[in-house]
């Protein structure tokens, strides 16, 4: 077994997969022509997100709260560059939320947090 992907449902796909291509630079992969799902290639695994209708779809409930200013999810994404500043700084530029600065940690690696449009919390960090 391995980890594919995870998706994260959100109120509008396409919007999400624009945001993040523009803010972390990343390469749409697919987006369903419904609109209700699309994915973004990340390296070996893949980031994707889902509309809230494809979970009713799928008969399970999400909780659709979490806001961009609102407290953050209970999960986050984390993505690695060797410019940890940079890339935060880009990403606030082009609308992600700044949540925390960059800074360097005890254990060597210097980590940021963002949060998306849909109020998911981002890492930038730096390689362990």
């Amino acid at each position: 077994m391995q980890f594919g992907y995870s998706i994260i449902y959100v109120k509008d796909v396409k919007r999400t997969i624009e945001f993040y291509e523009s803010c972390f630079g990343f390469q749409r992969r697919f987006l369903a022509e419904t609109g209700e799902y699309g994915e973004l290639e990340t390296g070996a695994t893949r980031l994707a997100f889902a509309a809230f209708s494809m979970a009713d779809k799928n008969g399970i409930k999400v909780d659709t709260r979490a806001l961009p200013n609102g407290i953050s999810p209970i999960f986050e994404v984390a993505f690695i560059t060797k410019n940890v500043e940079t890339a935060f700084h880009e990403a606030v530029a082009k609308g992600a939320v700044k949540v925390k600065d960059p800074e360097l940690k005890p254990w060597g690696q210097t980590v940021g947090y963002l949060k998306d449009l849909n109020g998911v919390l981002v890492e930038i960090a730096s390689p362990m």
